[in-house]
């Protein structure tokens, strides 16, 4: 049994999106409550490695080039022959696919801990049962991948939120000619989500806040990956360019720092949005098509805005009835007097 072993060793499979890495992180946590002096790797893909970096609690961070949706039987038997020479004592499996759970069965570690999902018995030899309405959370479902599969007493079921650490902000402010731009207090605006198109608040409203906290003497910072640049370039063009558009121009890591010296941060629900509670700003968190009461902000530092449609949540890329109500009502008068309360 692992709970015998005084230094057990323990690899994580880990997600592919932003905000459930930083989430990962909760686990590690309760899995340091449960022994004390465990060592922790995680497998994920190789963006992934400046947020592993960041992770309190976290030995290792192994990167793959595993491409999603594809099998890549030789990659994953070579992976799994480097593993094998670590001799982890347990896999904790967290995303649901069965080849997910085929490198750590190749690997040979004795313990593989995940959800049931895919058929993937045999591959996984501790597996749990997934339980909805005891663990509705996202955070909740992979905190409890750290205890024995019949553990549920209320204080092992707790979530410590998840915590990055900062690098460089004097070096990261330098590289991006940000350190004499006026303006004493800083917006972060993150306009983008990689889900879709039905999670991101219009252009039109960014840039009325945005335009607002300039007329104060703020500086705004836009940030997101190359792919939300086009938005970003939007929103800084209503603007008139005042905005210091950062989105697809920053690495991960960079975008991390840059995140830790705003005052206030605006996200849609994205990845950026759980790093900037994971590094303590004040964020206003915006939701359309998802849903705060599965992948809330976690934060005391943090607030929710929504409009409780009747559509929403339809956890659709795109809004199936076309009208984008759940983002274009909510208005950005709305979202600046909650910005200001949490202030």
């Amino acid at each position: 049994m692992l709970s015998k072993i005084v230094n057990p060793k323990i690899l994580i499979v880990g997600p592919s999106w932003v905000g459930d890495m930083v989430m990962t992180q909760s686990l590690c946590h309760a899995l340091r409550q449960r022994y004390p002096n465990v060592s922790i790797d995680i497998l994920a893909p190789r963006w992934s490695e400046p947020i592993i970096a960041r992770m309190p609690g976290v030995n290792e961070a192994i990167g793959h080039d595993l491409g999603h949706g594809k099998f890549n039987l030789a990659d994953r038997m070579q992976i799994a022959k480097k593993l094998q020479l670590k001799k982890y004592d347990q896999a904790i499996v967290i995303p649901g696919s069965w080849k997910s759970a085929l490198i750590p069965w190749l690997a040979k570690i004795p313990i593989r801990t995940g959800y049931r999902r895919e058929m993937r018995y045999g591959l996984l030899n501790d597996i749990h049962k997934l339980d909805k309405k005891k663990l509705p959370l996202m955070v909740q479902r992979l905190v409890s991948l750290a205890w024995p599969k019949a553990s549920d007493t209320q204080d092992r079921l707790a979530v410590i939120n998840p915590k990055l650490k900062v690098h460089d902000t004097i070096g990261v402010m330098l590289r991006y000619n940000l350190a004499n731009k006026g303006g004493q207090s800083i917006l972060a605006l993150c306009p983008g989500a990689e889900f879709g198109s039905a999670k991101m608040w219009p252009a039109d409203h960014y840039a009325m806040l945005a335009t607002e906290k300039l007329a104060l003497g703020w500086q705004v910072w836009l940030f997101g990956s190359a792919q939300d640049s086009v938005v970003a370039q939007e929103i800084n063009s209503k603007c008139q360019d005042q905005c210091t558009n950062l989105a697809g121009k920053t690495t991960l890591s960079d975008a991390v720092d840059l995140l830790s010296m705003a005052d206030l941060v605006v996200a849609n629900d994205s990845g950026l949005m759980h790093v900037a509670c994971a590094l303590g700003c004040n964020v206003v968190a915006i939701y359309g098509s998802t849903s705060p009461s599965f992948a809330p902000p976690l934060s005391a530092r943090s607030k929710v805005v929504t409009l409780h449609l009747d559509c929403q949540p339809c956890r659709q890329r795109e809004c199936p009835l076309k009208h984008h109500k759940c983002m274009e009502d909510l208005t950005p008068e709305v979202v600046s007097k909650e910005a200001n309360e949490l202030m």
